[in-house]
């Protein structure tokens, strides 16, 4: 007892850090919102009417809100309601699953936006960021790099930890994205690489420098109960349907969007049936596991993130999908076990087989797909457009007009970004996950983890109230069975 007691000395006690934190972090915001901040020619009112004499525009039904706000919400809901739910499946840990990813996202987009415009939209002239409804959705993408971290961190920091690691998240995210996608001309629309990649391998160096030799003392809250894997599968619902929202929602306007959501969609019906496949497989008597189910039926849109907008071709789709949700569905069976017993690498979510590992064959499968286009799938014209994120200057892209040139190079950059997002998730996990092991942070003992009592005020379980009485009509059929429980228990 005393040996167990030792661990649960952690002062787990958040009532000056946590607001602290919120307060201090919040209030920086609202400075330089204040000093950088502004709405951008389509959302400002003077900007809008300007914008509209300029392009010759008559209605106002022609502003982009109208385009991307649909999109906007798909990816929104994803991120509140699908990544917040699919985080429920733990037994004891359902209001931090859904209550953390709340306040994540809710700080990570506003820092996002700063990070993001600093690096995108400063006008050098100004000194201001201008921002509008694509704003938002880049926003949101940025946030989903730090809540796939916390899905490999589920159940084991604190609340104030989780601020750190969205902090630092999103500050790594921006700078790795303007390297990716404005520095090497990357094509990325559904974020493979810059969200999926680095969110996943960011996550994992956290949690490996987080180790835990005594995990295993929570072992017993370490699981799902049937009604939590219910939750949870209303999260991977959401983000199945919403899927190909996420990967169209910032490509440009035209095929590339319409074709990212058809890839998207085959890819992630591919993926169910072969994690359905493996899941059965994989037991004596054919059973399934819900673990597999809940997310590596969704590795099919991970996979298809960056080749979304590419033609790809519909059967193409389906393969990627069908590969993925194999190697996803092996990794849950397979390779967290090993990562946990070889490496010590403690992944609560399986973030490995959901975001890292689909995210960089995803990666690789665009840079394969951009290598391999051709002028007579593309036209010329097509060419131009997926060949021309790798150069801005018209000049050089006349001097370097050899159709193949064009894109074996573009194929390389592919592979380059890919590996640029694995390294900035390798290396800045590593990093945060030092200043994380500092003991100030109010993280819960290695035998008071994956429990909501830690940071929550829990309701009393119904198992504990007094039996119900006869005047909840709904009850008075089953009177007679609770009587006789409690006359059992009491003989017992």
């Amino acid at each position: 007892v005393g040996f167990v007691s030792n661990f649960s000395l952690k002062n787990t006690n958040v009532r000056v850090s946590l607001p602290a934190v919120c307060f201090v972090w919040q209030i920086a915001m609202i400075i330089l919102f204040g000093v950088f901040i502004r709405y951008d020619d389509e959302s400002d009112v003077r900007l809008w009417i300007q914008h509209k004499l300029d392009h010759n525009i008559t209605s106002d039904i022609e502003n982009d809100f109208y385009f991307r706000y649909p999109s906007f919400q798909d990816v929104h809901v994803m991120i509140f309601v699908g990544f917040g739910f699919l985080m429920t499946f733990l037994k004891r840990y359902s209001f931090g699953g859904v209550g953390f990813n709340f306040l994540i996202a809710a700080f990570g987009l506003q820092w996002a936006l700063l990070m993001q415009g600093w690096f995108h939209s400063l006008d050098l002239t100004t000194g201001k960021i201008s921002i509008g409804v694509e704003s938002l959705i880049n926003a949101d993408f940025c946030c989903a790099g730090s809540l796939i971290a916390f899905g490999a961190l589920l159940g084991k920091v604190s609340p104030v930890q989780l601020l750190v690691v969205t902090l630092f998240g999103v500050t790594l995210f921006a700078v790795e994205e303007y390297i990716i996608l404005s520095l090497l001309h990357c094509r990325d629309a559904g974020g493979s690489m810059v969200i999926h990649a680095f969110g996943g391998y960011y996550g994992l160096a956290i949690s490996w420098v987080l180790y835990r030799p005594n995990l295993h003392l929570s072992k017993r809250l370490n699981g799902s109960v049937y009604h939590s894997d219910v939750f949870a599968m209303i999260g991977t619902l959401f983000l199945w349907m919403f899927w190909p929202s996420f990967n169209s929602a910032i490509t440009d306007h035209g095929d590339g969007q319409h074709r990212a959501a058809i890839n998207t969609y085959l890819a992630l019906a591919s993926s169910v049936l072969t994690t359905v496949a493996i899941s059965s497989m994989s037991q004596k008597k054919g059973k399934l596991d819900m673990v597999h189910i809940q997310n590596a039926t969704l590795a099919g849109g991970v996979a298809m993130g960056t080749a979304a907008e590419f033609m790809i071709t519909p059967y193409g789709s389906l393969i990627v999908g069908f590969c993925t949700g194999i190697i996803s569905t092996f990794g849950y069976l397979f390779v967290t076990p090993f990562l946990e017993r070889v490496l010590k690498l403690q992944d609560t979510c399986g973030v490995h087989n959901l975001h890292a590992v689909p995210g960089m064959l995803g990666g690789f499968i665009g840079a394969i797909v951009a290598a391999a286009a051709t002028e007579e799938v593309y036209s010329r014209e097509g060419a131009f457009v997926l060949q021309c994120s790798v150069t801005k200057s018209e000049n050089l892209v006349i001097n370097c007009c050899f159709f193949v040139l064009s894109v074996g190079t573009q194929g390389g950059f592919q592979a380059a970004g890919t590996c640029v997002s694995i390294a900035f998730g390798l290396v800045g996990g590593a990093i945060v996950g030092f200043i994380l092991r500092f003991p100030i942070w109010g993280d819960p003992a290695d035998d008071n983890c994956y429990d909501d009592e830690v940071y929550w005020e829990v309701p009393e379980d119904e198992e504990t109230l007094p039996p119900v009485l006869e005047y909840n009509n709904h009850m008075i059929h089953k009177h007679q069975d609770i009587s006789e429980s409690n006359f059992s228990v009491e003989q017992s």
